[in-house]
This record gives structure tokens, sequence and C-alpha cells, in this order.
């Protein structure tokens, strides 16, 4: 069998993409394998015994396993009820599951200052489900940390992540550099929804701490 120049070229780039993807798994580690201190919360907003940063992440984890399709649609009451989500939904199960309704709180804060968030027609029902939105909450009420990648231990799982247009939430499975995996939901053709993907998702703008 003669194998081309192309067929070779051809396969090369699949099995790239397929590795940028993610459709091959990324090896990854456990915090505590490199010896990087976990983060644990002071708070245990639904006092449930589990602090609030361990609840964000495993609420994260749990609302992916149920592998919601991706579609973008508005829906009474906020919370997508039909097993499809987006990016920003992910971020809301995770917070909801430690006992924060960003849900609630955002339109509180809209409400109250409708100034800083430049919407003439507030809807609590889509607004948090708005990444620029939730980029103003954040930077108004949550702990703001830095975006530089290069201290892989001040990324720690539970924490937000926000990109220019997407979010997610940060994992605690980490490569063997260090670098935290990202729990999130980019599209309908996502196969892994934890995934290696922090550092070349895009321009991340935005890393915070609720927990």
């Amino acid at each position: 069998m003669v194998v081309t120049a192309a067929a070779v070229a051809t396969l090369a780039c699949a099995l790239f993409l397929a590795w940028q993807l993610n459709y091959v798994p990324h090896p990854s580690h456990s915090s505590e394998e490199l010896g990087i201190e976990r983060y644990q919360s002071p708070r245990d907003t639904d006092a449930d015994g589990v602090d609030d940063q361990t609840d964000i992440l495993e609420s994260a984890r749990a609302y992916v396993a149920t592998r919601p399709r991706y579609q973008s649609r508005y829906y009474a009451g906020g919370w997508p009820d039909d097993g499809c989500g987006v990016c920003t939904d992910v971020v809301a199960r995770a917070l909801l599951g430690a006992g924060i309704d960003l849900r609630a709180l955002v339109a509180a804060d809209v409400g109250a200052h409708p100034e800083a968030y430049g919407i003439a027609a507030p809807d609590p029902d889509i607004d948090f489900r708005r990444t620029q939105v939730l980029t103003l909450y954040f930077e108004r009420n949550a702990q703001v940390l830095t975006t530089d990648l290069s201290d892989v231990a001040v990324w720690q799982g539970g924490d937000i992540v926000m990109w220019e247009g997407h979010v997610g939430v940060v994992s605690d499975r980490r490569r063997s550099d260090g670098m935290p995996f990202v729990i999130h939901h980019w599209g309908p053709l996502q196969l892994r929804y934890e995934e290696d993907r922090l550092d070349d998702w895009g321009r991340i703008v935005g890393h915070y701490r609720l927990g």
C-alpha cells in the first residue's frame, strides 16, 4: 500500500484536531499529586457540611454529567428545563449547588445599579445567562483574582474563569505542569465537558472566586 504525503498530512491534521478538541483524553493529575495546596472556603452557604468552593466544583461536575445539549434560547423562569444549556448555565448550576442563586443575585444587583450594567430593560430570566452581564457582576461582587496563568497554584478548583464571550469553572484536575483543566460547555460538537483548555481557549478577561 502506498501512503501519499497528502494522506499523512490529512491524518496528522485529524490527530491534531482530535487532541485540540480533547476528543483524545489528556492525562490529568490531582492537585495533591502535584503538591499544590487546595483552597477550602470558610463558607458553607447551604449548610450541607461541604465548603462553598468544593460545592461549586462538584456541582459543576454533577451538572455536566447530565450531558446537556448545547442550545441557546430563552426560558421563562430563567433555568433551562429541557436538558439544554450554554456556558453560563454551567456556572449558574455550579453556584446553585452551593446554595448561591446567581439568577436572584444578578437581578438584585442589576436592579439596584442599572447604570453599572447599561441594560435598558432588565430581565432576570436572561440577564444571568449573558457573559457580559456576568463579567460585570463578578467584577463588582466576587473576589477578583489574577488572570496570569504563570502561577498555577492561584487557579483553584471551583474558581470562575471568564474568556471573551465564554465562561467556565476551573477544575481541580491538572496537567503535569500544574495547569488546571476547565469545566465548561462550548458547543454541540463537544465530547468532554472537563477539558484541558484553560490556556488555549482564548484571551482570559476575568478570574473570580465566590467560594
